[in-house]
């Protein structure tokens, strides 16, 4: 993407956003007089709401913030190239350091699996291929890497860990986690629910690798016991 462009994008942008914010006001003028309009936009700004679970939003440095959702393994990959470039076109247009870009990749749904790394892929890539509806792009088989770390062949490959060194986050899909678990501890023979019942149990009082290790579906027999 050249500076014309980017800049003519960014312009754009802020003219939609300039429109919508004037759609708000004229559509709170239809309801209500132009003074209790202006009153409740002086006295009472909105506010989004705010729990706890989210306060690791504010320790993420950079002033500029970004946000790219994905929910399918391809659109991983267009989301690895997309960050590529918004660090690209910021440094190139604005003048940017990596340090003033806030940036959070979201891996929800059938993208989950891309956040997690090779050793869970060469050991259950079938079970997560199943989940993400996803196939090595180059055998046409469950991939046995994260097709997206430096070891895969795809066109990505290698971003994600790059764009963890410039400071990207990954936030990563709890429910989708769970469900993939499970999907896991049934191919040990471990019944899904008796698992994640125990392991969401055990959770709160692990502290040492090898409490960890020990809740993994693959060892959750000898743990149970």
């Amino acid at each position: 993407m050249n500076a014309t462009k980017f800049q003519s994008l960014m312009a754009r942008r802020l003219f939609l956003a300039q429109l919508g914010a004037g759609a708000g006001v004229v559509g709170a003028t239809v309801v209500s007089s132009p003074v209790a309009a202006g009153q409740v936009a002086a006295d009472a700004p909105w506010r989004p709401a705010r729990h706890t679970q989210d306060d690791w939003y504010d320790k993420i440095p950079g002033v500029h913030r970004f946000l790219f959702d994905t929910s399918t393994g391809d659109s991983m990959g267009w989301a690895l190239q997309f960050a590529t470039n918004y660090f690209a076109a910021n440094q190139e247009v604005y003048g940017l350091k990596e340090s003033d870009l806030a940036v959070v990749i979201v891996a929800r749904h059938k993208s989950t699996s891309f956040a997690y790394n090779d050793a869970i892929w060469a050991k259950y890539g079938k079970q997560i291929s199943e989940q993400a509806e996803f196939m090595d792009p180059k055998t046409k088989e469950p991939p046995k890497i994260n097709v997206y770390g430096p070891a895969g062949e795809t066109a990505q490959a290698g971003r994600m860990d790059a764009l963890i060194k410039k400071g990207v986050q990954f936030a990563v899909c709890q429910m989708s986690t769970r469900g993939i678990a499970g999907r896991i501890a049934k191919a040990n023979g471990v019944e899904p629910h008796a698992y994640l019942s125990r392991l969401l149990e055990r959770l709160p009082h692990l502290t040492t690798v090898e409490d960890y290790e020990a809740m993994l579906p693959w060892n959750f027999k000898t743990s149970a016991s």
